[in-house]
């Protein structure tokens, strides 16, 4: 089995539809626990206008305070969002090592998402991610709305792996199928990511899903199966995109790993770390969260 990279998005994807700002001190301990746990990954923000998202208001000062020498450890990578120009703009001056970028195969989500039409969301996102290609930045450039959107239905899948062929073209190394709806399943995760390999077999692949109709973690499964890398994930399970129809929580973390760890792989990673910040979030928002594990605990062998 190839290396499964987890890379934890809750600090972003996960907070953006809260409506409690969580504090910066309250951040850092989420992502110093982390951290510790052995995350890949870990985006730390997006690089958007505070006053659409205020839970973003101080990703700036995030990576300030994780690029400083006292903070800087181990192998972990911290990666950022933008939409636009702009935003790479501050992800540049900030120091992001890793900065995501993507539009959206459907028109209304694009339109709904970013003011734009997918073409022209489209040649903006390549010209920007060549901007960071040749800065020296890891790019991670994505497809939203991949296996299908919540106004529009279905979208078509030979589309999508045109903009795929587009990235590549464009020199784009790690390609991400983003199920921003929740529509996929794994017969078509596996179908849609094998097409993108014919393309290109060492083109990395990653994949978000989000769990609206409980498939999540089958779909990791499926893109497992077929050779993708990296998984977005985010911790108790938070989050969603303000701008689709049915905004719904992303794969949790703490659960993917269990499953994981179960089959016997990234053992090396303390989950017990992870499902604390879940049950941190749980009293921090005071509601429930919608992953498992922080609340039943490991399987006893």
């Amino acid at each position: 089995m190839h290396k499964v990279i987890i890379h934890e998005v809750g600090l972003r994807d996960g907070l953006q539809m809260e409506s409690e700002p969580v504090p910066t001190i309250t951040k850092e301990h989420w992502i110093d626990q982390l951290i510790e746990a052995g995350v890949d990954i870990i985006q730390l923000g997006s690089f958007v206008n505070p006053g659409k998202v205020p839970q973003m208001a101080d990703t700036d000062d995030l990576f300030e305070i994780y690029n400083s020498p006292g903070k800087k450890q181990g192998n972990t990578l911290f990666s950022c969002l933008v939409l636009n120009e702009k935003g790479l703009e501050r992800a540049m001056l900030c120091g992001a090592e890793m900065i995501c970028m993507g539009f959206s195969a459907s028109q209304t989500h694009s339109l709904k998402n970013t003011g734009m039409a997918t073409e022209e969301a489209a040649a903006r996102i390549i010209n920007m991610a060549k901007r960071a290609i040749d800065a020296g930045k890891t790019v991670q450039a994505s497809i939203q709305s991949a296996f299908g959107c919540g106004f529009e239905g279905d979208i078509e899948e030979d589309r999508v792996i045109g903009y795929a062929g587009q990235y590549i073209d464009a020199g784009v190394r790690q390609i991400s199928l983003a199920d921003t709806a929740g529509y996929a399943n794994p017969l078509k995760v596996e179908r849609m990511f094998s097409a993108i390999k014919k393309i290109d077999s060492t083109a990395g692949l990653a994949c978000h899903f989000h769990n609206t109709y409980g498939m999540g973690l089958a779909n990791c499964l499926a893109a497992m199966n077929t050779g993708v890398e990296y998984f977005e994930t985010a911790f108790g399970g938070l989050g969603g995109c303000p701008f689709t129809n049915l905004p719904t929580g992303n794969v949790c973390t703490e659960d993917f790993v269990n499953m994981l760890q179960e089959m016997g792989l990234r053992t090396e990673i303390n989950n017990d770390n992870i499902a604390g910040i879940a049950k941190y979030a749980c009293g921090f928002f005071i509601k429930d969260v919608p992953g498992h594990l922080y609340k039943i605990g490991k399987i006893k062998h």
